[in-house]
């Protein structure tokens, strides 16, 4: 458990930062647990990165969390981390050891799988193939997380079939590369659809998706967060599809890393989830 009387210090480190809710919501933590401390956004270029990271230790930082462009960099940085980030190419959240060396890993996966099983929690692994959209780092973990649930068959949908190849290479032949033409025909018996671009999001053009082979029973998943609802995510629940949203994935990727930092284990309650929907609708 952390020390009350330390003045506790994490953050995310990214360029641009000043967007994230991350700092919203673990000082929600901070506030909760009574304890003294500060979640902070790290504005560091892509050039600074190495001296950022080293300076945490100086400047009594627990931890930091890592999002864009940073996570796959970083692993040339740290001095160790674990195999989750290493099978996923790159890291989202980084300990400082008390010998001040630092240690990455990646909980995406966790933050993933954990929303999934929480709003759909009769989704079954062995109901069929999963369509996953994209190729990028958000693609890998939501890739390593299906195969650590036992899913035997990923249909993996990207602009560049060169890109999806290497995730083949990677994660075995459970993922199989799919040519951006036929992405539609993709989606006939599957069980799950998850969208890991940023297509859909705020200032970015939609997804173009027909859904009209995808099973009514499927879950569509869309990593986006805002807007909350997708265009994707709109079309599958009016035909009657299950939905997801980004939100879920960015609340509970996060727990791991406070009992990393600080052995405590916080609660993703309704009232933070509220906290972060309210500031979403501003």
């Amino acid at each position: 458990m952390a020390d009350s009387a330390t003045f506790l210090l994490a953050g995310v480190m990214g360029y641009p930062v000043m967007h994230s809710r991350s700092p919203m919501m673990h000082n929600f933590w901070f506030e909760k647990k009574m304890l003294n401390g500060r979640y902070l956004p790290l504005s560091i270029k892509p050039s600074n990165l190495e001296s950022g990271l080293r300076a945490l230790s100086s400047l009594g930082f627990s931890g930091c969390n890592l999002t864009i462009p940073h996570k796959e960099e970083a692993l040339k940085v740290v001095d160790d981390c674990d195999d989750v980030a290493r099978k996923i190419g790159a890291i989202n959240c980084i300990t400082v050891n008390p010998n001040n060396s630092l240690t990455g890993t990646n909980s995406d996966w966790y933050g993933f799988i954990t929303s999934l099983n929480e709003e759909h929690p009769n989704w079954n692994v062995e109901s069929g193939p999963v369509v996953v959209i994209g190729a990028g780092g958000a693609a890998r973990a939501v890739c390593y997380g299906l195969l650590n649930e036992g899913v035997s068959e990923i249909r993996l949908i990207n602009r560049t079939k060169e890109r999806a190849e290497v995730l083949v290479h990677d994660f075995g032949r459970v993922v199989t590369p799919v040519d951006w033409r036929l992405r539609h025909e993709a989606l006939s018996g599957t069980n799950l659809l998850v969208n890991t671009t940023s297509l859909g999001m705020v200032g970015q053009p939609s997804l173009d998706l027909c859904l009209d082979l995808l099973p009514t029973e499927s879950v569509v998943y869309d990593l986006v967060y805002t807007p909350l609802e997708t265009s994707l995510l709109f079309s599958a629940r009016s035909r009657g599809n299950k939905t997801i949203n980004g939100l879920g994935m960015l609340l509970h990727q996060a727990v791991p890393a406070w009992k990393s930092w600080f052995n405590i284990m916080p609660e993703v309650s309704d009232e933070l989830r509220q906290l972060i929907l309210n500031d979403i609708h501003k």
